[in-house]
C-alpha cells in the first residue's frame, strides 16, 4: 500500500516582512474580540475591485489563513482567485503609508491606484 504525503499548497498571497510587521502592529492594537486581519476585494472604485484590509472577529469557512509571526492573516474566500500570485507589502514615506499590492492578475487600475480590474 502506498501512502502519499499531502503537499502544502502555497499561499495565495505572499506577505513581505514589512507587511508581516504591519499585521503584527495591527494585532497588537486590535480591538477586543479581533481574531485577525482580513484581505478582501469588494466591488468599488473606478476600475471595479478594490483592496480592503480589516479586522475580523469571525472567520468564514472558505477564508484562506496565513499564519504570520504577529497573528493570523485571512484572505476572503471569494477574493482568492483575484489574488493568486500577488505580493502584499507595507510602504510608508513622509506623506503616505499603506499596503501596496503587486497583483499579476490585474489587467488595469485606476489613476489613483485605489482600484483594479481583472
Amino acid at each position: 500500500m502506498t501512502t502519499s504525503k499531502l503537499r502544502q499548497r502555497p499561499a495565495a498571497v505572499i506577505l513581505t516582512p514589512a507587511a508581516e510587521a504591519r499585521i503584527a502592529a495591527l494585532m497588537a492594537q486590535a480591538p477586543e474580540g479581533a481574531i485577525g486581519v482580513k484581505l478582501s476585494t469588494p466591488r468599488r472604485g473606478c476600475s471595479g475591485l478594490a483592496y480592503s484590509v480589516d479586522y475580523i472577529t469571525q472567520a468564514a469557512s472558505m477564508d484562506e489563513r496565513i499564519e504570520t509571526p504577529g497573528g493570523t492573516f485571512f484572505i476572503d474566500g471569494a477574493s482568492v482567485l483575484y489574488l493568486i500570485g500577488s505580493t502584499m507589502d507595507w510602504a510608508e514615506d513622509d506623506f503616505t503609508a499603506g499596503f501596496v499590492f503587486k497583483n499579476p492578475n490585474a489587467k488595469g487600475s485606476c489613476g489613483c491606484g485605489e482600484s483594479f480590474t481583472i
